[in-house]
Order: structure tokens, then sequence, then C-alpha cells
């Protein structure tokens, strides 16, 4: 079987033969196959069209082999990143693609058009007379029975032979998509709300999304905090910074004067603002070292903001995300990159399910308008836009390229696969191999429902039991953890009545208390097995054959919605028989792990106990900090994208070989020597770790 490859081509482009309607000298470029049930299509689209015409970037195929030849140990060229400005030039789109779609558009008595500053896409203002004869088609209006809202759009739209090759996509054009629960005005886009009042306008986000798939799960233990902070004994039951520190052997920074470039990063938002009373009560109790009123840089972007002192409003993520890293980080600093303003934070259906476009614009300009996979920018009625006038909305202009990017950034945030459009998908993932070409790590936690997504009666979004297909019982994969270019942190856990220093004390993480919570991990049904992890998940395969039917199929390449409108029964159906739950040939999820229950936290003024993979990756990330502090003390660069290492090295790690990640009706699969889809490839062992990294170029 032909495995689809991620950048195997540009999303809308159409086959080269013209279609039997097509005008004499034209082919069709785009069509509709289908008018999705919900959409009912009404008269002829009459007014002004705000036209975007996305056009081919270049070397967008060799993306993953320039990664790579930078990432992986053994190439000539590791960590010789690259400038942003070097990352615009190797993908815009070519002066020849340029000029002819602008040669086209004047001839065809277009004017005022504009061309992007990284040249990935021409906009301007058409008639609707215009535009239908520019593309040889017509526009109606298409009413959305849902929600009553109307936007225009064509079933298909032509292009003349020698255009075809330089145009990615044209918008409007014959896409239909709008969230559940938000109306919006006709005849112009993008779509909007109707009957709004008091300014709440334009609530753009997946109203699917109703619940966070990742941590953390915070209980109020029955006693205080520990009376001995150093006591290893008691790390089955609370997981102290001296625990995660004899866990992974992370000695106590003896940093004077720590680099001021090497601040580490941490994504928040939803209400999860820092406090600065609990942080002081936390370093009184476990970490006296660091001083009272030690506190992140707060980056607020687009209306995001810090909390610094005690409210309702603070979060119990940001909290777990500070109070774990601060103790392996300090005296370097910490930066968290708060985003959306309150409106945005405060909406219910604001989880990130879909992605972070928000951040992503801040650190990197060009993604604002950069152009792949038939999506530019931020999608209208889903993502966050700017400026708000919504009550207590950000009134100033998107930040794009505001902010340099840390060089590690840790997200504890995400959806599932399923719920995510795949060229916005791939759009986003391909940003992430940008920014791994500049050095920038993106660490994300797996997921807590095992191999699923959380059940409806636990807050889940996909269904009674947050797994796929028409028995409920096909493995549910979470983005943007398949992503190939991030790192991938699952959870463990130290078990009553294990000890630290055992050989290995610590197993895959399981939680019935809160909400049967475990790692997450599985494959991907959209990307296929990158070339970095082959070797590992053929070893898993042929030594721990996991006993469940699967199948062998991925997502079309030329797939732009959700799969579970494409039907995932379709891809379970390769197998011969239907009954595969789980996909043999994705991209295997998580990449390593670390500890995960039992945190100990101070949340609102109270000591409590935390968990979920939210606590696991700040811990990994970390230490991957410490060890770029210690490469860039001796004049070497950061590691940038870490997998490559990690996967030619894990003997410094420590393999996590006991428990599973059930979900689905199914015990999920087992942690087993080697990578598993539990626990990949294990828990740090930051000695080792650092040793690797510092005889690396």
């Amino acid at each position: 079987m032909r495995i689809v490859q991620i950048f195997g081509g540009l999303l809308g482009l159409a086959a080269a033969a013209a279609s039997a309607s097509a005008p004499p000298g034209y082919v069709q470029h785009e069509k509709r196959e289908h008018q999705p049930a919900r959409w009912t299509k009404l008269e002829r689209a009459r007014g002004i069209l705000p036209m975007r015409i996305g056009l081919v970037q270049t070397n967008l195929d060799r993306a993953h082999d320039h990664l790579m030849d930078l990432s992986h140990p053994d190439s000539a060229n590791y960590g010789k990143h690259w400038t942003a400005q070097q990352v615009i030039d190797a993908f815009k789109p070519s002066q020849n693609t340029v000029q002819t779609v602008q040669q086209w558009l004047e001839d065809s008595g277009i004017t005022g058009v504009t061309l992007s500053d990284n040249k990935a896409w021409l906009a301007f203002h058409a008639t609707v007379e215009q535009a239908e004869k520019l593309l040889r088609t017509e526009y109606h209006e298409y009413e959305d029975v849902h929600t009553g809202g109307v936007l225009p759009a064509c079933d298909q739209y032509h292009l003349p032979r020698h255009i075809q090759q330089h145009v990615d996509y044209i918008t409007p054009g014959i896409k239909l998509l709008a969230p559940e629960g938000i109306a919006s005005s006709s005849h112009d886009i993008p779509l909007t709300k109707r009957g709004d009042s008091e300014g709440e306008i334009g609530l753009h986000r997946n109203s699917k999304s109703v619940a966070r798939t990742r941590g953390p799960h915070v209980r109020k233990p029955k006693a205080g905090p520990p009376v001995n902070a150093s006591d290893l004994s008691i790390c089955d039951q609370v997981i102290t910074p001296a625990c995660v520190a004899a866990l992974y052997h992370i000695p106590m920074s003896n940093l004077t004067s720590p680099n001021a470039n090497n601040s580490l990063g941490i994504f928040e938002a939803e209400i999860q603002f820092w406090d600065q009373t609990d942080l002081n009560l936390f370093y009184a109790n476990f970490t006296p070292t660091i001083p009272n009123n030690t506190h992140p840089i707060s980056l607020n972007i687009d209306g995001g903001r810090a909390q610094t002192n005690y409210s309702d409003e603070g979060g119990p993520e940001s909290m777990l995300d500070l109070e774990l890293a601060y103790p392996i980080v300090y005296p370097q600093n910490i930066t968290v990159y708060n985003v959306d303003d309150i409106h945005y934070q405060t909406w219910p259906n604001d989880t990130y399910t879909w992605g972070f476009n928000t951040l992503l614009d801040a650190i990197d300009g060009s993604y604002c308008t950069f152009s792949a996979y038939n999506e530019t920018g931020n999608l209208a009625n889903w993502d966050p836009t700017y400026p708000d006038p919504a009550f207590q909305g950000y009134n100033g202009t998107l930040q794009c390229g505001i902010f340099k990017p840390t060089n590690i950034i840790s997200l504890s945030y995400g959806g599932q696969e399923v719920d995510v459009p795949i060229a916005y998908q791939k759009r986003q993932c391909l940003e992430f191999l940008k920014l791994g070409l500049q050095g920038v790590s993106f660490l994300f936690a797996s997921g807590d429902s095992g191999v699923g997504n959380y059940a409806a009666s636990a807050g889940g979004i996909d269904g009674p039991t947050g797994c796929l297909g028409p028995n409920y019982n096909i493995f549910n994969p979470t983005w943007p953890n398949t992503c190939p270019y991030i790192t991938n942190v699952g959870g463990t856990k130290v078990y009553p009545g294990h000890n630290i220093t055992e050989a290995q004390p610590e197993s895959a993480v399981y939680d019935p208390s809160a909400s049967n919570y475990s790692s997450g991990g599985g494959f991907s049904n959209i990307y296929p097995i990158p070339s970095y992890q082959a070797g590992a998940i053929a070893t898993y395969f042929a030594d721990h054959e996991p006993q469940y039917p699967y199948y062998c199929s991925l997502a079309p390449a030329n797939a732009t919605t959700p799969y579970d409108l494409l039907n995932i029964t379709a891809l379970a159906a390769s197998d011969g028989n239907g009954t595969g739950i789980y996909n043999r040939l994705g991209r295997g999820v998580p990449d390593v792990s670390a500890n995960g229950d039992n945190i100990a936290t101070f949340i609102k003024g109270a000591f409590a106990l935390s968990g979920g993979t939210s606590a696991s990756t700040p811990i990994f990330a970390a230490i991957l900090n410490r060890i770029n502090e210690e490469r860039l003390a001796v004049g070497k660069g950061p590691v940038g994208f870490a997998n490559p290492v990690l996967y030619a090295h894990p003997e410094v790690l420590n393999d996590v070989v006991n428990g599973s990640n059930p979900a689905c009706g199914t015990e999920g699969f087992r942690a087993a020597k080697g990578w598993d889809p539990v626990t990949g490839l294990g828990t740090p062992r930051f000695p080792e770790m650092l040793e690797l990294w510092l005889g690396l170029p």
C-alpha cells in the first residue's frame, strides 16, 4: 500500500485534464463533490466579494528533509538552524508564479490587487459579476440550516490552463464550513453573527469543543503539605520537587547569570492566570532557595493578560506548570504566553481543540499570511478575530511577529485529530516544522484519556464513549500530537508501595478517580510514520503485537474536512472485515513521558494534588531548557527539534515497561520494552541527556 506523504502536494489542485464543462482554454480547478446536508443553496449572490488567491508555495515537499538534515545527530548539518528570513525564502512562491497570476488579473481588468509580505497570497475586492467572469463560475448564497448563517460560494470554478499550476486555491470558492450555533449575515464574508447583543460579535470557535482534553486533575488531599519537603519515602503519595529531581537525577542549578535568551516558554489560555500568592506558598513549603515574588515574564498576546495576585479567575493549569518548572530551571526565567482577550477566553467553546494560531501568529509574523493546504491566515468564524469589538474584547490589530519565540515552548492544551479540518491541521503542523528549522522546540501533553477521548458523560465531545466508528470502539488519537514535528509527552506514575530508589519505580499512569485518567497514546489517521520513528514502531509491532484488529489506511491526501465527515469507518474497513480499531500506518504518540500524578501544588491558597500529562510536559520541557542553557554556555545552539536525537539514542531515557492506557472498551496499549504508544521511549535521565547533547555540534 502506498503511504501518503505529508508534503506530497498542495491541496486544492485539480486534475490536469479539463472537465467536460470547462470553457475553452480553462480547466476545472476545484469542485465540491457533494453539498453537505446542513447547507441549502439559495439565490444568486450579489454585492462585493473580498477575494483571496493562495499561491502555490515552493519546496514544501522538501520541508521534512530540511528539518531532518539539521535535527538528526548523524547529520553534518546538525544544529545549523535557519533564520526566519531563510524559512520565508525557502517556501515562498516563485517570482514567476507571482508575476504570472498578477498579469492574469491585470489582463482580466482586476484592480487594487495587493501581495502579502511573504508573497503567499494576492487579495482584491471584486463584484460578484467580475469574480464569476474571472473564474467562469456562478456564485450563490448558501444557508446553514443549523444556524441560519449565509455565505457566498460556488460549486466549482475554472482557471486558464497556464494559471492553474500557480494557484493553490481561491476564496470565496467551494468551501462550505461554519461552526454550529453561530448565525451569520448575508452578502459578505467572513461569516458573522446575526442578532448579536451587547457587542457579543463573532463567537468563532468550534462549538463541539465543550471540554478540554488535557488536565490538570486537581483534588484536595486529606492532609496538608509534607512536613519534610525532602522526604523521598512519600513520593508514591505526593510528588514534590525533591521527588522529581530524584526520579530524573536533576541536580540543583549552579547558575549565577542565566542566559537572558533562554527563558522557558509556557503557553496559557482559558483564564489560566498565575498567582503570586500561590507561588510564594509553594516556594516556602518546597523550594526555599527560590526567593519570594519570583515570577514569570508575561507576554500578553491579542488582549491576553496575567493575574499576579489571588483571584477566583486564577487557573490550576498555570500554577501546575509553573510550580513544576521553576524548581528545575531556576534561576533561569520562565516566559508565559497569555493568549486572547477575556471575551474569547471566557467563551465556553474556546478550548483550543483546533489549534494555536494566536500564538503562532505572534511569534512568526509570516504565519499570519502563510498559505498552505488550502488555508491562509486565521479561519473566519473559528479562530479569534481582532480587533474584537465585544465586551472585554481586544480592540487592537492582530499581533503578528511581535514576540520572539523562546527556545522551548511547553503546551498542555489540545483536542482530537477527528475534530479538526485536515487542511487546517496540516498548515499548522507545517508551522511547527518551520519553527523547528529555526531551533524552536514544541512539547505537547499527549492527552489524559488513553487511546480515546473522554466519554460524553465525562465531558467528551466525540460521542458516548469518546471513541470513533459505528460501534464507538475505534481509537481516537489526539491533536496536535499526531503532527510529526512536535515532541509528545505522556504520563507516568509512582504507584503506592513503590519506592523511587527502585530500578524502575514508575509505570504508565492510570487514575480511575480522575475520570479514568491515563496517558494519551496511539496512532494517527492522517499522518504517516515519520522517518525518525520508523525503526522504533517496527520493533514495537514485531516484539509486542497488540491483540487488536487493525487497519492500514490514511485519510486521503486531498481531504480538507475532518475525517469524521469522510467516514472513519471507511478507513477502518481496510482490514478487509471492517473490524480494525487502530491504524497500523500512522505516526505514533507519545514520544517520551514524565511523571504526571499526585503532583504537590498550591492553588488558590490551598495545598492540592494535581495530575495530567499537563504535569508531565513542563517537567520534560524544563529539562530540555536546562540542557539548552549548557549548550549556549559553550557556544552551541539550542537543541531544536528533539525527536531525531531521542529516537537515535533511547539509552538516555528510562524505559517504562508497566501499565497501559485504557479506553474504548479496551485496556488500550500496554507499555513494553522500547518505544510504546503509552509512554513513548520513556522518562528523562538528565545527566545522560545533557552529556549526549553537549557532545553534539
